[in-house]
């Protein structure tokens, strides 16, 4: 089995970042004054659904990546003292369970990316968060959920294996290819491939395959350096891709065909397909 000379086991990881920077431009107007990833599946929003994944994984130090407009996030995983009061004692409590959870579980710190520059460069923002150790992200996005333990959780048994960065694959159709990150690699097992080529939404035709990232990593903190000399690429936008190619030469990435469901709530289309999901597993259908 190869394991890459650089690619030596790294510490438990316990930081996990969220770049949540974003506008949410398809979801205007509901997006104009509430953060996308405030946007709710049932009775929660995309962004609890990530953290709760994170700390299934052990990833309980949580840092976001925030831009203007973004202090509902702040306030959701805080106690509101308020509603605290209001609802004691009635059947309304419980449902603050599970975010009284996570708020008793986790730490939350905060940083802002004041000039939106693209995937990698959120994730630079983020370096005053991290300091120098391995770390997940995770896009709120991509709402995902393992077949019997979470994708990041997967992945970090991956990490545990490799000691190297890690992305989240899923095969899409060649029609879709430009939408994503797309990469091309030597496969170790039926899930698991050390990437040599990988492509940020690439020209129809042009894909080296149709293994796309979605919204789940784990880095080795010397990504940071690498995004600091990475030059703008596609929409003159620091693109993770092109850091996490350089990775992948000089050392190893490997990308992991996860066990799970994927949906895009990027897209209003994901959106409502992710809340007919969840509300058909809710009710014992799905």
């Amino acid at each position: 089995m190869f394991v890459h000379e650089r690619c030596r086991p790294e510490p438990v990881i316990k930081k996990c970042l969220f770049p949540v920077a974003g506008y949410g431009t398809r979801f205007l107007p509901a997006t104009k004054a509430m953060p996308k990833e405030m946007l709710p599946v049932l009775t929660k929003p995309l962004v609890q659904y990530g953290v709760e994944e994170a700390v299934e994984a052990g990833l309980t130090e949580i840092g976001f990546v925030t831009g203007r407009g973004k202090r509902a996030i702040e306030d959701h995983f805080d106690l509101s003292y308020e509603l605290e009061h209001q609802i004691r004692g009635t059947g309304k409590e419980k449902l603050l369970t599970g975010i009284r959870d996570l708020i008793g579980s986790c730490t939350f710190s905060y940083t802002r990316q004041v000039n939106m520059r693209g995937l990698g460069h959120a994730i630079l923002s983020g370096r005053t968060l991290v300091g120098d150790e391995p770390f997940g992200v995770v896009l709120a996005d991509d709402l995902c959920f393992g077949n019997e333990r979470g994708v990041l959780a997967q992945m970090a048994g991956i990490f545990e294996r490799f000691g190297c960065s890690i992305v989240a694959i899923q095969e899409v159709p060649e029609s879709e290819t430009h939408k994503y990150g797309v990469i091309a690699g030597q496969g170790i097992s039926d899930t698991i491939f050390r990437v040599n080529d990988m492509v940020e939404k690439p020209a129809p035709g042009e894909a080296p395959s149709n293994l796309a990232i979605i919204g789940r990593y784990i880095f080795t903190p010397d990504i940071f350096e690498i995004l600091e000399g990475t030059a703008p690429g596609k929409n003159d936008e620091i693109q993770i891709t092109d850091a996490l190619l350089q990775q992948a030469r000089h050392g190893a990435v490997m990308a992991y065909k996860f066990a799970g469901r994927r949906f895009d709530c990027g897209s209003v289309e994901g959106f409502v397909e992710a809340t007919n999901h969840c509300f058909r597993q809710q009710a014992g259908t799905g």
